[in-house]
């Protein structure tokens, strides 16, 4: 079986957010498996150089876009075991950031295009397409409008994975046929509420559409969560599926992690201690080893769940025995309040604006618990990763947090949940959280939660099971 996997952005190349960790890390554990997986990507002038010195010039070819033709460079590099194709267009990608540009629906339209013109130059012609978000949505459209009865393209299938449906590549009606190429007669294909939208089209043509948990695609069919398109996929809901992501066990590893000061494991756990009092004194918190310290790393946004932190915070640290360290940027309304609480609490509140992933990886080791309380989260990533140091997640019942975590009240789950978004309801979740920490077995839950596995090789044999399934028809 052989998999062209499409994405905007993979590890170790470049990355903004969890795609990045997913793209880095899905492919790998398929060649594990024997599955003929190859990445292709665009080549970002941000990269780093000592990575493109790696790189293999393959050809060049031109690529339709609308009305006109583009250079395309094909080069090639290879990063633990995964062959990677990456697209090269000075005028499309060399640019300071990778999104956020005014003609983002021209770059990456030239992309999922560029997608489908390579496969004749790098002599691996897939059975499946694997795209993902609507940076690559148009690839699907693309080969069922244009290239479906090719020759050479013949009984190739597409999968379309959701990462995160509030970005869904929208735009004017105008951008149709003179920038996207799309002719009038397959409009319908990427219509939707009086707009174009890029992942519309996507659901419309893949031959199956995943999500990055279960329970998320279950929640993307409700408007609280679809961002307006559960018309569409409650339409298509027969090729919708979810898929729990994993993480890098080897790199999120406390065994071995460079960045803490004392490495451990579930046989020996006494490094976890070192690792707290050391993130209380960078912090600039007492040391204090048997108070518990709750850890948060997370974009300062309202779909974080930021507002039920507000609304209970207060409360929380006047009337508990607990300390609480931050890290994370974004909104300058929940900047302000963590900085205003900090000041408040001085004693309690260790705060850090920005992104250091060093510091990111010592409160992952250092916290007692890690706290996200999200409106919506698709899947997640930082509660797998607080589960392999050993730190306890509190949760919302939400996307891949509901299945990731279980509620230990019965004494078998590995975490702390709460359903409604409801901050006393968050704020019960804590204070159990709190008691169990001083009255119970916390050092059981600690061990359960270090034996925890979500490593990719489970997510990989559930993607396995469906390239198969897809390929049957």
């Amino acid at each position: 079986m052989k998999v062209l996997y499409a994405t905007s952005e993979a590890l170790p190349f470049i990355a903004s957010g969890g795609l990045g960790d997913v793209a880095g890390s899905l492919p790998h554990a398929l060649r594990r498996r024997l599955i003929g997986c190859r990445v292709v990507l665009p080549m970002y002038d941000t990269i780093k150089q000592e990575l493109k010195d790696t790189m293999k010039f393959i050809t060049h070819i031109s690529v339709p876009v609308a009305w006109r033709r583009q250079y395309c460079g094909i080069f090639e590099a290879k990063h633990n075991g995964v062959i990677y194709y990456l697209i090269d267009n000075q005028y499309y990608f060399k640019r300071d950031t990778i999104y956020g540009h005014y003609d983002d629906a021209e770059r990456f339209a030239f992309f999922s295009r560029a997608v489908l013109e390579i496969i004749p130059y790098i002599d691996f012609k897939p059975d499946i397409i694997h795209c993902n978000d609507w940076q690559t949505a148009l690839t699907p459209v693309y080969y069922s409008a244009m290239y479906a009865n090719s020759p050479g393209y013949e009984n190739i299938k597409t999968i379309f994975t959701i990462h995160n449906i509030q970005y869904q590549g929208v735009y004017g009606k105008e951008l149709l046929e003179d920038v996207l190429g799309i002719p009038a007669d397959k409009a319908s294909l990427l219509e939707y509420d009086g707009c174009i939208n890029f992942m519309k089209g996507a659901i419309e043509c893949a031959d199956k559409v995943t999500t990055v948990s279960p329970s998320y695609a279950d929640e993307i069919l409700d408007p609280w969560y679809s961002h307006g398109l559960d018309s569409i996929l409650n339409e298509r809901r027969y090729k919708l599926s979810g898929i729990l992501n994993g993480i890098d066990t080897v790199g999120y590893d406390p065994a071995t992690d460079k960045c803490i000061k004392a490495n451990f494991s579930a046989d020996d756990v006494s490094g976890k201690k070192i690792d707290k009092e050391e993130l209380q004194k960078e912090m600039g918190l007492p040391v204090k080893p048997g108070v518990p310290v709750i850890g948060m790393v997370t974009r300062l946004v309202s779909h974080k769940g930021l507002d039920l932190v507000k609304g209970i915070l207060d409360e929380l640290l006047a009337t508990s025995e607990m300390q609480l360290v931050v890290l994370g940027s974004g909104d300058y309304e929940y900047e302000s309040y963590f900085r205003w609480i900090a000041e408040k609490y001085p004693d309690k509140v260790g705060l850090r604006i920005g992104f250091v992933p060093e510091l990111a990886r010592k409160i992952y080791a250092g916290a007692d618990m890690f706290l996200m309380p999200s409106k919506s989260e698709p899947c997640g990533l930082s509660q797998m990763v607080a589960l392999r140091y050993g730190t306890v997640p509190i949760v919302r019942e939400t996307g891949g947090l509901r299945d990731s975590i279980t509620d230990c009240g019965d004494g078998k789950g590995n975490g702390f949940t709460f359903k409604s978004y409801n901050a006393h309801d968050m704020l019960d979740a804590i204070r159990r959280a709190l008691t169990l920490y001083y009255n119970g077995d916390w050092n059981e839950l600690v061990l359960r939660a270090l034996n925890c596995d979500f490593s990719w090789g489970r997510s990989a044999n559930a993607y396995i099971r469906l390239y198969k399934e897809t390929l049957k028809g």
